[in-house]
């Protein structure tokens, strides 16, 4: 064994024995390569999440060859591997129903195949925390590498996003768009692969992740299509190999300072609501400590500083070309935002990496004391409506709606909310609250991005451009409004959601973390009393499994028996 490969690695127990069953995994693993590749070195997974059926992940073939490059270079020895990949826009009926599947792929095959690192590429939305989560069970050296957002849409010379795709069906309804002119719109919105261009969900995690310090420096930034994007990649299997060799486990930098630091980044970003979930369900797998409400204590007084869309104006392109994250980590760091020793995988602090970054646009990347909203983060909501909380993003909400009260108009499920929100006989005015049940982890199934509820026809035409909208579904990181989310415990289990009625008087209050229904204690156990718990669709197979075993989406909507890690022990020889 050579100086430089100095400890035994797990592949060594594929690949060292001078015998029969080291034999056959030399022979058909080695096919094609020189025998003194199973020298001892590192063996480097690189679980790849390219799908002709994941567009934002098209060009993870390319990525790939990038980080083997890396890899070789480094004296590593790289494997890819296929996991199951989830595309937002296409899977129905929804990709959060199988982000746990996924974990449970990435996490089988890095326990059960020799693999002593793993190098971790995602981009389209729950590509990223399944990734996470599932190599977090495991526990390996890992490093991320992130696609990459595509390049800004341009619309009748409008930089556009996906975020417009909301307004432009919405001013279609109110008469002030032209179907023609929505039609023509759609080719002018992706130009390029690579994930949404706005703080969307994928863009937020990959934020996430470099907050993390599970990969390196401006990761989360660099378009899709931009060189230094494969650039990225190409250091990121060097230091995999580094990271193997000297030991690095991932709990080495999933720490509670790190996922503190994603808390607070993801306020100063303005992040998407999904990180909640997300992150609770990452933290949950690695063993660290972290609830809803550490998110509003945590990130309640950091402002948001960043003016993309949909909180703001500009989008990732532009983000990146202004400083990315580590201009935001310096402004963090200056201000004690940020725990500054919080270990990366580059083997240094996240305050290392960044306490010298460049701001390069002061309206992208905005000063501390002139921020796009003073508290941005993530407001979690507690009240007889959502006993285990909801969550609302205020950098995305109207400012005169944050405190509000007005009846509710229900709809009992998506299909009678399609139904009804057009009806032109529907008894709702401005100050109404929308409320959508039936759209949590176990109603939907899968806690589907249906919580931003499109505003009735009438009101739209009436000049209305947001409500308070209150559902236990998830929203979309590329939509805004004044909507409160993740209601737990969800109405498909009896949660208080269930039991509200149209013309119910709900108070909406962000400053004081309410979410009150004005209906009396007796009323509602009257009305817990009639009600009947929908029968769900155990039809066998995954469904069934995740109906069973799914949580709440307060503790990530995790299932209960994947939480924790289970560490990356050698199973027994099989031959």
């Amino acid at each position: 064994m050579s100086e430089r490969t100095s400890r035994t690695f797990r592949s060594s127990a594929w690949f060292a024995a001078r015998d029969k069953d080291g034999f056959i995994h030399r022979s058909w693993m080695g096919r094609g390569l020189p025998a003194d590749v199973f020298d001892g070195r590192p063996v480097i997974g690189i679980c790849n999440t390219w799908s002709e059926l994941t567009p934002c992940n098209a060009h993870f073939r390319q990525l790939a060859e990038h980080v083997k490059r890396g890899v070789w270079e480094a004296g590593g020895l790289p494997f890819e591997f296929p996991v199951t990949s989830t595309g937002e826009t296409s899977v129905r009926p929804t990709a959060m129903l199988f982000r746990n599947l996924v974990s449970m792929d990435v996490e089988e095959m890095i326990r059960a195949n020799p693999i002593d690192g793993v190098v971790l590429l995602c981009g389209c939305d729950k590509t990223t925390p399944a990734l996470v989560m599932g190599a977090a069970s495991c526990d390996v050296p890992t490093i991320v590498v992130s696609g990459g957002a595509m390049l800004n849409g341009n619309y009748r010379g409008q930089e556009i996003g996906i975020s417009h795709l909301w307004k432009f069906s919405e001013d279609v309804k109110a008469g002030v768009m032209t179907q023609q002119e929505f039609m023509e719109a759609e080719p002018c919105m992706s130009r390029s692969t690579g994930t949404c261009m706005v703080m969307g969900t994928a863009s937020t995690m990959a934020i996430i992740v470099e907050a993390l310090g599970l990969s390196l420096p401006n990761n989360a930034a660099i378009p899709a299509v931009d060189a230094r994007r494969y650039t990225l990649a190409h250091e990121s299997g060097r230091r995999i190999v580094d990271l193997a060799r000297e030991g690095v486990p991932l709990s080495r930098v999933l720490t509670r300072q790190a996922f503190e630091n994603a808390i607070r980044v993801n306020g100063a970003v303005g992040g998407s609501t999904n990180a909640v979930i997300h992150l609770l369900a990452m933290a949950g797998r690695i063993g660290v400590p972290l609830t809803l409400r550490d998110w509003d204590d945590i990130g309640r007084t950091v402002p948001t500083i960043v003016d993309l869309m949909p909180s703001g104006r500009f989008m990732m392109e532009d983000f990146y070309y202004a400083g990315g994250l580590p201009a935001v980590l310096r402004a963090m760091g200056e201000a004690g935002l940020l725990h500054r020793d919080a270990l990366t995988v580059n083997g240094r602090t996240v305050w290392e990496n960044s306490s010298d970054a460049p701001n390069h646009n002061r309206e992208v990347i905005r000063p501390l004391d002139r921020p796009v909203v003073a508290h941005g983060g993530i407001a979690v909501l507690c009240g007889n409506l959502a006993p285990a909380g909801a969550v609302l993003k205020p950098s995305a909400a109207s400012p005169h709606l944050m405190r509000h009260r007005g009846r509710a108009v229900v709809f009992e499920n998506i299909e009678h909310y399609k139904v009804r929100v057009n009806d032109p006989d529907l008894d709702v005015d401005k100050d109404s609250v929308l409320v959508l049940k039936g759209c949590g982890p176990k109603g939907y199934p899968g806690m589907a991005e249906v919580g931003n509820m499109g505003l009735p026809a009438k009101l739209l035409q009436q000049g209305v451009t947001d409500m308070v909208r209150i559902s236990d579904a998830r929203m979309s990181g590329t939509a805004y409004g004044t909507v409160v989310l993740h209601v737990s415990p969800e109405a498909a289990v009896g949660g208080p959601l269930a039991l509200v009625r149209d013309g119910d008087p709900i108070e909406l209050n962000v400053e004081e973390r309410r979410l009150h229904m004005e209906v009396s204690d007796e009323e509602l156990a009257r009305r817990r009393s009639e009600w009947r718990a929908p029968v769900l669709a155990r039809r066998g197979g995954y469904l069934q499994l995740f109906l069973e075993h799914v949580e709440q989406a307060d503790t990530g909507t995790d299932f209960d028996f994947l939480v924790g890690c289970r560490g990356h022990e050698i199973a027994r020889e099989s031959h």
